[in-house]
């Protein structure tokens, strides 16, 4: 997908009873684990936090990101230059 369509990607959340997360608008997953996923959207760097987080699919051509286990957070990091990017926590305590 060329990037001006990528740009053009409609950003949605839409959680299911904190359980599955469904999430359009996705560029890229910086990282994940059990207990945080990191993705850049369109609308910028959002942070799912939570425990037995499981990315179920994944499909970066559609910008499409979906996630199960238990969803504690949902956080917006705003957009910073890549030199400068880290995660909040690293900001914080880093």
């Amino acid at each position: 997908m060329a990037y001006e369509e990528m740009g053009s990607m409609q950003h949605r959340l839409e959680l299911d009873g904190r359980e599955r997360l469904l999430v359009s608008g996705v560029e890229e997953v910086e990282r994940f684990d059990e207990e945080e996923i990191v993705m850049n959207t369109t609308a910028g760097t959002l942070v799912v936090g939570g425990a037995g987080l499981h990315i179920g699919k994944l499909n970066l051509d559609g910008g499409e990101l979906h996630v199960d286990g238990s969803i504690h957070t949902l956080l917006y990091e705003d957009r910073m230059p890549r030199n400068n990017q880290g995660g909040l926590f690293r900001r914080f305590f880093g």
